[in-house]
């Protein structure tokens, strides 16, 4: 067993730990809509309907907020997640589930297949977050829409960001390519989706405490207006 192999495994077993905290003790910081995490997580996830993919859902701890009637697909680079993920889908009583190994980088999913897509803490730890989010943009169908909750750069020339920045070269490789200081609401206007929707708010974590959450929704097919 090398060692990439031993930290995949650890990973996954932290994270399936991480799973029994309560999210609705999680408080939101300067977002009077939600007062916590677990609230905006069912106002954001609790109507999605048909087809689900979920980029880097970890160990599940989101599956909890989904209705138990979706077509959910999980596509997740850590093959000791998955017995995590099918743990969480059972319990939460989501029976039509799928867990497929892959990247946001190369999602293996057809063009146009999927009505939504759901990231949660993930876009801090791609590769490329451009090429990842062209991904979302070309599996989604025409009016679908990419769900996000995700920390953040802070502000400019604040502490927040300086530490951010000071700190981001070790904390990524400790932390499976997370990084602290990502402008990403900068790249998803980038990007060609027709609305981008999203706020700001805190958690109450030193350093990645900045968030954007929110929902980005592909342009729906034009009609096709004949002349009389």
């Amino acid at each position: 067993m090398n060692l990439s192999t031993i930290q995949k495994r650890l990973f996954a077993w932290g994270m399936g730990k991480a799973n029994a905290a309560d999210a609705n003790a999680i408080q939101l910081i300067d977002c009077p809509e939600y007062q916590s995490l677990g609230k905006l997580k069912q106002a954001l996830l609790g109507n999605l309907q048909h087809k689900v993919l979920e980029i880097g859902p970890g160990a599940g701890a989101s599956l909890a907020y989904y209705c138990d009637n979706i077509d959910w697909i999980g596509v997740e680079p850590n093959p000791f997640m998955h017995p995590y993920l099918e743990r969480e889908a059972k319990q939460h009583k989501l029976s039509n589930i799928e867990l497929r190994q892959g990247t946001a980088e190369d999602l293996p999913v057809e063009d146009e297949s999927v009505d939504h897509v759901v990231s949660t803490h993930v876009l801090c730890s791609v590769t490329d977050l451009y090429r990842s989010l062209q991904e979302i943009k070309r599996i989604l169908k025409p009016g679908g829409s990419f769900v996000f909750i995700e920390h953040v750069a802070g502000e400019c020339h604040t502490w927040t960001r300086k530490v951010q920045d000071g700190v981001n070269p070790v904390w990524k490789n400790l932390f499976d390519n997370c990084h602290t200081n990502r402008e990403t609401w900068s790249i998803l206007e980038q990007v060609g989706l027709e609305t981008v929707n999203y706020y700001r708010f805190k958690l109450p974590f030193p350093i990645v405490s900045p968030h954007i959450a929110g929902i980005v929704r592909k342009k729906p097919l034009e009609k096709d207006v004949r002349p009389n």
